[in-house]
């Protein structure tokens, strides 16, 4: 290898190895993923309230359920208490739903906090949601406040949705307004309030729907006095009798199941694993090139169809087989008409001299002409040069006129 090549080496590995350096040394990106799973410590997923949760009701009291609701409460898994709903887009589906409702109806709490919800929800409850215009909200800065005056009614910020949804339709005769949103204005009140979270009688129980589920995340609760207005929430739950608090619709994995996420999620074996992977692909393109042998050229079969026609075409010539080389000719005259011209050869009569005469531009007299010919030595069993160069004439003169 030349001086230069190995300069080049040199510095392509310097290159590599300084920007390993500098990703290994700049901080790591905040996982902003909105997976409100229990275990998860980013900034979108709920174990801080998950841990307040235990803290503020009994720790017997709380039920984690994995299992699909439909199943639970088809099983007798579930019995009285509070269902907890917590992501940000959750869809039961029409029989899952209706099972639901029917154990709210008997003296339960249906908790779901959602961006939005399935319309035959909405539709049971007589409710509408729209989304929130953010023309004069940029920066998707938003306020909260509780409406209950027995509760903290403290307004609280948040900077981190992308959208938020509000009911703008809601049966003001069974639906208590239990919080409401605006756009955030830097004062201590609401420009426009839009109502965010409601509670609704059901049969012997209570529907709360919240548009806000960021509320149960850590990076809301960890940000004071936010926490106040999720304890607010709680509130509403009872607490003497079972929380069963969904897993099953998460956006989020509560645990992973490929072991390459243990490499990327560790600094040094991603990089590791990078540097592996970058070595690998360096060796496989010098050593392969340098021990790579040479590729012989095989040339082409000569396609020697024209070669073989023409001798055919010879013998016949040679032995006076007029009549054989004319109904060769025809025939792939014929052939030209379908396989060129794009036209049938089943049936000839005026509407196919017509069209053939249009796509080949030539006249119906020519063409017509061109066919009675054809017609009259294909009876003819026995032809002399003459008329077999007649016909070659004609047909070439026909082909000719379309090119």
């Amino acid at each position: 290898m030349s001086k230069r090549g190995k300069l080049y080496i040199i510095l392509t590995a310097l290159a590599i190895l300084g920007i390993v350096a500098l990703e290994y040394s700049k901080p790591k990106d905040i996982n902003w993923f909105p997976s409100y799973v229990k275990q998860h410590k980013i900034p979108f997923g709920s174990l801080v309230f998950y841990e307040q949760l235990k803290r503020i009701f009994s720790k017997e009291n709380i039920i984690n359920l994995e299992r699909p609701p439909y199943e639970a409460l088809n099983e007798g898994t579930i019995h009285e208490g509070t269902y907890i709903f917590i992501n940000d887009n959750i869809a039961f589906g029409e029989q899952e739903l209706e099972s639901l409702l029917d154990w709210t109806s008997n003296g339960n709490t249906l908790l779901i906090a959602s961006a939005d919800f399935e319309d035959q929800l909405l539709d049971t409850l007589h409710l509408d949601t729209s989304v929130i215009s953010t023309l004069d909200n940029f920066n998707n800065h938003y306020q909260f406040q509780l409406k209950n005056k027995n509760l903290d009614t403290t307004i609280v910020d948040f900077d981190k949705a992308r959208y938020l949804y509000h009911f703008k339709k809601i049966d003001t005769l069974n639906t208590s307004i239990v919080s409401t949103v605006g756009n955030f204005n830097g004062d201590t009140f609401f420009d426009e309030e839009f109502v965010n979270v409601i509670k609704q009688p059901f049969g012997d129980g209570q529907i709360i729907l919240s548009t806000f589920p960021q509320a149960f995340t850590n990076y809301f609760i960890l940000n004071s006095p936010n926490q106040n207005y999720t304890s607010g929430l709680l509130s509403y739950i009872d607490s003497t009798k079972p929380i069963y608090l969904d897993a099953h619709y998460k956006s989020g994995k509560s645990y992973y199941t490929s072991p390459l996420y243990i490499l990327l999620n560790t600094k040094e074996l991603k990089w590791a694993y990078y540097i592996m992977l970058i070595g690998v692909a360096v060796y496989i393109l010098f050593e392969g090139k340098r021990k790579q042998r040479a590729i012989p050229i095989v040339k082409p079969l000569r396609n020697q169809t024209v070669d073989f026609t023409r001798t055919v075409a010879n013998m016949y010539y040679e032995k006076g087989q007029h009549h054989e080389i004319a109904q060769h000719k025809i025939q792939h005259f014929l052939d030209y008409i379908r396989t060129q011209l794009h036209l049938s050869t089943n049936t000839i009569n005026d509407e196919f001299i017509k069209n053939l005469a249009a796509r080949s531009n030539n006249t119906i007299e020519d063409t017509k002409q061109l066919f009675t010919t054809i017609e009259q030595l294909s009876k003819k069993q026995n032809l002399n040069i003459t008329e077999l160069e007649r016909l070659n004439t004609r047909i070439e003169a026909y082909k000719n006129n379309n090119a």
